[in-house]
C-alpha cells in the first residue's frame, strides 16, 4: 500500500479532484457552507477512505472497522463528498446538504448518516471522542484503529491538549491524529489586509512531540507522503502519532488558495464555472 504505483497515485488525484468538484457544487447549490478548510483536507480524506482505512461501505456499523473523527466538523462537506464517492450513499444526495430534513447537516450528525463515527462541530471536542474510541479498543482488545483530523485554528482549544495528554498517558498507539495545518482560520492572520490575528498554532511538531506523540511532518497534498505517513504510524508502538500535514486552504482552486475570505463564502456563477474548469480531470497542482 505505501509503495504505490504512479498509476494508483493518478487515480487518487482524479478521485480527489472529483470530490473537490462536488464540494464546490454542493456549497454553491446550498448557498451555505465552508470551502477553504474542506478543500485543504480532501487529499488526506481520499487517502484514508480509498487506500488506508479498513472499512466496508456496505456495512458501516461493522464492529472491526477503523474509526474516523472529523474534529474540525465545520468541514463536513469534505467528509460527505468523500463518503458519497466511496459509495456510502448516492452522490445525488449531496444536493440536500444543509436542508432542514437532510441527513447531511452543516456539521456531522452520527444519528442521521451511517458511516459517521462521531457528531462533531464544537471545536476541540472531536479529538476527545477519538481518544475514547482508541482507549475502548485497547480495553476490549479490538483490532481497529482510530483516525482523527483536527484543524490548526481548532488547536487553540485547551481540550485538544487535555486529550493529547490522555492519549500519551494510556499509550494509545492505535490512534493517529492528523493536523490539517493550512495556517489560516476564519479571519486571516497578522499582516493581511490590516488583520492582527496571529497564525493559529506555532511549531506544532515540537509542541506535539513535547506531549509525547510520535511526530511525522508531511506535504498534505502529496499522496505518496500521506500514505507513507499513515502506514508508518501503524508501526509505532507505545505512543500515539500526530501527522502534521502542511496544506493549502482552498487547495485546487487558484482564487481560493491561501485566501482566508474563502473560509466560508459562496461562489458566484462565474466563480463556480472557473473552479469546475480548474478541477476538471484531476488537474490539481
Amino acid at each position: 500500500m505505501e509503495h504505490m504505483t504512479n498509476e494508483n497515485i493518478e487515480k487518487l488525484k482524479v478521485l480527489a479532484a472529483e470530490i473537490r468538484r462536488n464540494v464546490v457544487k454542493t456549497v454553491y447549490h446550498a448557498g451555505a457552507g465552508h470551502l477553504g478548510g474542506p478543500m485543504s483536507a480532501i487529499d488526506i480524506l481520499t487517502a484514508l477512505y480509498f487506500e488506508v482505512m479498513t472499512i466496508d461501505h456496505d456495512n458501516p456499523a461493522w464492529e472491526e472497522r477503523d474509526r474516523f473523527v472529523l474534529s474540525k466538523g465545520h468541514s463536513a462537506i469534505a467528509l460527505y463528498s468523500t463518503l458519497a464517492e466511496r459509495g456510502y450513499f448516492p452522490k445525488e444526495e449531496l444536493h440536500t446538504f444543509d436542508e432542514i430534513d437532510s441527513r447531511l447537516q452543516a456539521h456531522p450528525d452520527m444519528n442521521l448518516l451511517p458511516g459517521l463515527d462521531m457528531s462533531t462541530g464544537s471545536l476541540g471536542q472531536g479529538i476527545s471522542a477519538a481518544v475514547g474510541m482508541a482507549l475502548g479498543a485497547k480495553l476490549k482488545q479490538q483490532p481497529f484503529r482510530t483516525y482523527c483530523m483536527i484543524g490548526d485554528g481548532e488547536s487553540q482549544e485547551g481540550q485538544v491538549w487535555e486529550a493529547a495528554d490522555i492519549a500519551v498517558k494510556y499509550n494509545l498507539d492505535n490512534l493517529t491524529v492528523i493536523l490539517d495545518y493550512n495556517h489560516l482560520q476564519q479571519y486571516g492572520w497578522k499582516g493581511t489586509e490590516g488583520r492582527t490575528r496571529e497564525i493559529p498554532v506555532f511549531s506544532p511538531s515540537s509542541r506535539w512531540g513535547a506531549f509525547g506523540f510520535h511526530v511525522i511532518s508531511i506535504d498534505g497534498h502529496d499522496f505518496k507522503q500521506i500514505i507513507k505517513a499513515l502506514c508508518d504510524a501503524q508501526r509505532i508502538s507505545g505512543r500515539p502519532t500526530i501527522i502534521v500535514a502542511h496544506t493549502v486552504k482552498g487547495k485546487g482552486v487558484n482564487y481560493m488558495e491561501n485566501n482566508y475570505l474563502w473560509h466560508s463564502k459562496i461562489p458566484t456563477d462565474q466563480e463556480l464555472a472557473l473552479a469546475l474548469t480548474e478541477l476538471q480531470g484531476g488537474n490539481v497542482q
